[in-house]
């Protein structure tokens, strides 16, 4: 008998060889219906597939590859995975909707805001506003903008999560990031105004002064909305991944479809801006991932400069072996994850300026303290870095 499948379920185990084999084969393009179905009739534990699916934000693209095959699924397995895909498209229309709308209010008040990763990476990397998975919306809007932004997302319901946020202050140059929550349906947007790699203060300016000025246009349900250009969008989601220490197959994912879209990305001039915004060694590990993990199309002079870089390689290669093992965090290693991946100009930054040592919001919501022992965060937040090694 099918054993019972539980909504929300959290892999606790590493997933079995079957899981393994078949989730590494729906993303490689190459991966043959006859090998796909293959790998599906030896998965045993269905509830651990669709959970570490799930977990690796994948389920939607498992769910497209199995009905290309023409699986045939345990009655309970087939239910539960056509629930939860129709799930995820309910939520991507529902964000795309919702997107528009708060994309339109801000141009009634003059203010450029660009989105990022979701439902428009979505709709102009994979040609589907439904093929990832749905999350939060992600909105990039400049400093300036910002108290007007909160103002007019609170209009339209949402509240500030003053979990993460106790204290707003849209001048607060330290802040950068805002999550917004409305209740009533549970829509959740993040406001920035700037994008930084492991917390890092980088004088370069990454926010919409770097995305905005190269914009190009992508179709969401009909509508034109603002979308970051192909090079930057590839630094940006290698940024991402490297931040979260690839914990999510999706990520990966991600990059091998804008390679695959984008066969023509003009790599000197992405090199380029990788040296200078300090993110050449992020966009180095992503590149290799997405090519060993998802066959993604990568010139092979570029491979190579980026696989000569022994501790990029280094990287790449743990990250793969253990891609989906739950139990596996963060690269271990005498030196710090995200120091490995700084060039020498931001590491040194981020030892003289102590951020590594200075609270967030992170610590914030790790544990509660009155604002009279603020002051202990600053023993929190070690503990809070040696026990939170999932960097998700």
């Amino acid at each position: 008998m099918q054993q019972q499948l539980h909504h929300n379920e959290t892999p606790r185990l590493s997933p079995g060889q079957a899981c393994c084999r078949l989730l590494r084969a729906i993303v490689r393009p190459a991966a043959t219906e006859a090998q796909i179905d293959r790998f599906a009739q030896q998965i045993v534990d269905w509830d651990e597939l669709l959970s570490v699916s799930k977990a690796h934000r994948v389920l939607p693209l498992l769910f497209a590859r199995l009905l290309q095959a023409g699986v045939e699924l345990p009655v309970e397995a087939q239910k539960r995975i056509e629930r939860e895909y129709r799930r995820n498209v309910f939520h991507c229309m529902a964000n795309a909707a919702e997107l528009i709308a708060i994309l339109e209010s801000f141009s009634r008040h003059a203010i450029p805001a660009m989105p990022h990763k979701g439902v428009v990476l979505a709709a102009s990397v994979y040609g589907d506003a439904n093929a990832r998975a749905a999350g939060d919306l992600d909105l990039l809007v400049y400093a300036q903008d910002l108290k007007r932004a909160t103002e007019l997302l609170l209009d339209r319901g949402y509240d500030l999560d003053t979990r993460v946020h106790a204290d707003f202050s849209p001048v607060d140059p330290e802040c950068f990031e805002y999550l917004f929550i409305r209740m009533r349906d549970g829509m959740v947007v993040e406001l920035r105004t700037r994008l930084e790699l492991f917390g890092t203060r980088s004088d370069r300016a990454l926010g919409m002064h770097w995305v905005w000025p190269r914009r190009q246009s992508a179709s969401l349900a009909g509508a034109a909305v603002p979308d970051i250009d192909p090079e930057t969008t590839l630094l940006m989601l290698s940024m991402h991944g490297s931040k979260h220490a690839w914990t999510r197959l999706a990520w990966i994912v991600d990059v091998a479809q804008l390679l695959a879209a984008h066969p023509n990305l003009d790599w000197k001039a992405i090199e380029r801006e990788a040296r200078r915004t300090g993110l050449w060694r992020t966009l180095a590990l992503g590149v290799l991932l997405a090519h060993s993990v998802a066959d993604a199309p990568v010139p092979q002079q570029v491979l190579r400069r980026f696989a000569s870089v022994g501790t990029v390689r280094s990287l790449a290669e743990y990250i793969d072996a253990n891609l989906l093992d739950p139990a596996v965090r963060k690269p271990p290693g005498r030196m710090p994850y995200a120091m490995r991946l700084l060039g020498f100009r931001d590491r040194l930054r981020l030892v003289l300026s102590l951020s590594l040592f200075k609270p967030d919001s992170r610590d914030h919501a790790f544990v509660e303290l009155p604002r009279s022992l603020s002051v202990l965060y600053y023993l929190v937040r070690p503990l809070r870095l040696l026990l939170d090694r999932s960097a998700r």
